[in-house]
């Protein structure tokens, strides 16, 4: 019996990212977050992960929406995108980002970056759009209001 021996050969090819996952598109992201919709440019992680969550979907959106009008917000839970802390650690990396406590600020640096950003009018439309309709009214009593009924249940 006659063994066949072949090689196997690997060809390295690029693979597409989708946008979501891209470091530079969630900073951009987080930036907008910080600088649209967060009081003096602070956030908490689970409060930047609500957004982050909110903005993947219309419905979402809406959501927070009406937690604005109705001052109270009404979301079980919602997802922690692993992204939306790599793409931290690249900002606070690159001085865009700083922790602060229990929080992240965006620095001068990242102010100037992501307002470069938006000079652009193509860019992050929809993001910004929903950002400036939210305004700072999601505060971080709402979240640790939710959080803590996690810790409670």
């Amino acid at each position: 019996m006659t063994e066949l021996r072949r090689k196997l050969r690997f060809v390295r090819r690029a693979t597409p990212v989708i946008p979501e996952h891209r470091p530079l598109y969630k900073i951009a992201q987080l930036l907008l977050i910080l600088e649209l919709a967060s009081r003096g440019g602070k956030s908490s992680l689970p409060r930047l992960q609500l957004f982050n969550w909110a903005m993947k979907k219309t419905e979402r959106q809406e959501r927070l929406l009406r937690a604005k009008a109705e001052q109270r917000l009404n979301v079980a839970a919602w997802g922690f995108d692993p992204t939306v802390v790599l793409a931290l650690r690249f900002a606070i990396g690159q001085s865009l980002i700083q922790p602060i406590s229990t929080s992240y600020q965006i620095t001068d640096l990242g102010s100037e970056f992501i307002k470069a950003a938006c000079k652009d009018p193509d860019n992050l439309v929809r993001e910004r759009g929903f950002l400036k309709a939210v305004g700072k009214s999601i505060t971080e009593a709402m979240v640790s209001d939710i959080a803590q009924t996690w810790v409670d249940a």
